[in-house]
This record gives C-alpha cells, structure tokens and sequence, in this order.
C-alpha cells in the first residue's frame, strides 16, 4: 500500500489489504440452525475471482448474498478501528467481505464504477443491506441496526471481467459515464426517515442501481408522495 502526502495530507493509494474467502456452514442461532457463509479467513497467494465468487468461496443464499449483482463483497478495513469498540480487535474478513481494502470507501465510489483489481475488472452495484446474519456473526442483536446507520457497509460488486486478485493489488477506479450516486447516497436515502421525494425519484429511474433497489425507490417515492 503505498502513501501520497500533498499539502500535509496524506492519501492512501487504494488497495487490497486481504483476500477472503469461506464456504457455508451450519450454525445454532436463537434455537434454530441457520446455513450462513459470513464466516470469512484471509487467504495468501492471487486468488481466481468468477462471475459469481471467488474460488473458495460461497454463499448459503444466492438470491439474497450471491448472484451476478453481488458476487464480490468489498468493505474498507479504516471501518474496522470504528467497530473497535462494540466489537473488539477483529480479523480481516469478519464482516463476510471478499476483499478487505484500505484507500476506497462507500463515499468515494458511485454506482456503476468500474474497479481493475491485479487482473479482474469488477463493477459497483450497491450497498450491502444488513440482515440477521451480522447478528449472528458476533453475537449481538444490535450489530445489524448498527451497521446501517454508521454508513459503514461496505458495497456489492459483480465480475465484468474473470482473473486473480492478490492481497497487495493495487485498485484503480474508472469512473461509471452517466448519472449515478456514490454508494454511500445510496445508503442515506435507504435508511432516511424522510427522503427527498426528487432524490428518492432519481434513485428509482437509474439504470446502474440493480432493479430490486430501483424498485426499493420507487416503493419509497411513492409513499413519501
């Protein structure tokens, strides 16, 4: 990871800090057994990204953690320090993510951007939306509420282009052509209380935001009118 200092400041050149992976397991929460693949280790060495995961990997439930839309899980490893304190000291990869990254977060990338990564071309495409399963992950009921309103979720992406990522690849962002929002507007208006009618409307009509979050707006728009 390398570091630009300008003016006193200094920015972190976006990378990958870990590469993760894990296959599903079946674990005992609130008296029931859930199939859950959240559990995530760091893995040395390039790892093969495909169209819907990584080698390695895998999702207990692709119609809501896997599919084309979301193969790939991304979350900033600067969240990590903020979870410190509720959580503890944590391992990369605890929040289920694919690839830990320092230098790029949700207020940083739009939807539709594109990421080359060691050899992959991936494309952003939304927020992850927190369920149970966070819950489950650490033990705690309140995580899942927790990690929607600290903007702190981390984003979704799909696989434009097949390769290896290794831990250490630098991430280069192509910006997406049209009319987009950064993944973290995406975040503020899913969560608000009182959305903006003409935002929320905008949201609903683009094209780069996955139809079920497109549809999510248009829900949201028309009951805000």
């Amino acid at each position: 990871m390398r570091r630009r200092h300008t003016k006193n400041v200094t920015r972190v050149t976006p990378a990958v800090v870990s590469v993760n992976v894990g296959l599903p397991r079946e674990v005992e929460w609130q008296g029931r057994t859930v199939r859950t693949g959240i559990f995530k280790r760091p893995v040395p060495g390039p790892v093969r990204v495909r169209r819907l995961n990584l080698d390695g990997d895998g999702q207990a439930d692709p119609t809501v953690h896997g599919g084309p839309s979301k193969a790939v899980y991304l979350y900033p490893s600067e969240h990590y320090a903020w979870w410190r304190e509720p959580l503890g000291e944590l391992a990369w990869g605890a929040f289920g993510e694919n690839l830990t990254t320092a230098g790029i977060g949700e207020a940083s990338v739009r939807i539709g951007d594109r990421l080359r990564v060691g050899t992959v071309e991936l494309v952003v495409t939304q927020p992850r939306l927190p369920c149970f399963k966070l819950a489950l992950r650490f033990g705690r009921t309140d995580v899942e509420k927790r990690f929607l309103a600290s903007g702190r979720t981390g984003f979704y992406l799909s696989v434009a282009v097949e390769g290896e990522i290794t831990a250490g690849d630098t991430v280069t962002v192509a910006a997406y052509p049209g009319d987009t929002v950064t993944v973290a507007e995406v975040v503020r208006l899913y969560g608000a209380e009182r959305p903006d009618p003409g935002t929320v409307s905008r949201l609903a009509g683009l094209p780069a935001l996955p139809e079920r979050l497109r549809e999510h707006f248009r829900r949201l728009g028309d009951r805000a009118g």
